[in-house]
């Protein structure tokens, strides 16, 4: 069998769950939308079920999964619904639906609820993506407020650059919301990972625990505090000397320097390594540190085997010795998207 290792360490899930809530204050959802970001959003749930105050979810179709599967804790739908019916699946299932727009908003007052629905309001606070503008906030909040229909109203803003330092468009962002909301009784939602980790003055009654959930930094370093859940890892199943002056890889883009053991490794850009890492993306060959050579073909990847290392040798990918921030890093992208890309591995959940 081919051997491409997923593993899910959800004892580091809950870990970080738990540190999280805690530098947060007060209830805390678990963001499993897009599968978990990769890592599965069953097992997951089922992981955290005795300790998230509620998870939070990108769609309907993935919060009915959960709810199929047994999960009962609260779901909130952080798109909310794309139409007029789905109101119906979410009044069956209990779910907590967002409400960034009017369309959603005279919906959801228009739907026959078998049950006064909680609701949460979201405000374009200065993302611009989506969200009630500041000025048409309040009507929002009362036309909810004065209906039989909607049990709570949880006031929300997503932040657009809370993980870069010293923006100061967080601060801003915060400030607009609090202008308004603070004539609006209720409990607040703000804080997204790195906000609960680097934005104190943004922790409110619920935060929304993402990439760090994952033991993922979202300033693109190394948290002490946040356990890595994913690690990808291979392993060494040919290798070959070359002198110096030798191509590796399609496209001759890279040359040896010097005589060069080439290790090949069963792990591809169809398993969802990203393609634009290529040479000098660092991997970890049973321990040693080493760098990928060449460029990323669409099943394997070559490393250099000059520290150490031979066939039959594990390869760490990224997770513990190996951040996925420094993968995203050479590959010019996020770690969200690493980590949400993987497939083809045997996913093994511990």
């Amino acid at each position: 069998m081919r051997p491409l290792i997923c593993e899910i360490r959800l004892q580091h899930l809950r870990d970080n769950y738990r540190t999280l809530k805690a530098l947060h204050g007060g209830k805390m959802l678990a963001v499993i939308k897009a599968d978990a970001y990769g890592h599965g959003a069953l097992p997951c749930a089922q992981a955290l079920e005795n300790e998230a105050d509620g998870f939070a979810v990108a769609l309907l179709e993935e919060a009915l999964q959960l709810r199929e599967a047994g999960i009962q804790k609260p779901i909130v739908l952080l798109e909310g619904v794309f139409q007029a019916a789905e109101y119906a699946l979410v009044d069956q299932h209990r779910l907590w639906p967002v409400v960034h727009q009017q369309a959603q908003l005279e919906a959801l007052l228009a739907h026959n609820w078998q049950s006064p629905v909680n609701v949460w309001l979201k405000m374009d606070s200065g993302m611009h993506r989506a969200g009630f503008f500041p000025q048409d906030y309040a009507a929002a909040y009362n036309a909810l407020k004065q209906s039989p229909k909607v049990a709570e109203i949880v006031k929300m803003s997503h932040f657009a650059c809370a993980d870069i330092a010293d923006s100061g468009m967080t601060e801003l962002q915060t400030e607009t919301f609090d202008s308004i909301c603070a004539a609006l009784p209720g409990a607040e939602s703000l804080a997204n990972s790195a906000a609960i980790l680097a934005h104190p003055a943004s922790h409110r009654e619920w935060g929304r625990a993402g990439i760090a959930l994952y033991g993922i930094d979202p300033f693109g370093g190394r948290d002490s505090r946040l356990k890595p859940v994913m690690k990808l890892s291979s392993q060494v199943f040919a290798e070959r000397i070359l002198q110096a002056h030798e191509p590796v890889g399609y496209g001759a883009a890279f040359y040896t320097s010097r005589p060069t053991r080439v290790g090949l490794v069963a792990c591809g850009y169809a398993d969802g390594y990203p393609r634009h890492a290529g040479s000098g993306a660092p991997v970890s060959v049973s321990g040693c540190p080493s760098r990928i050579i060449g460029r990323i073909s669409m099943d394997m990847l070559t490393v250099d085997l000059s520290k150490g290392g031979g066939s039959g040798d594990s390869v760490e990918l990224f997770g513990d010795e190996i951040s996925v921030n420094e993968v995203a890093a050479a590959a010019g992208t996020i770690p969200h998207e690493i980590v949400c890309a993987v497939k083809r591995a045997q996913k093994i959940y511990r």
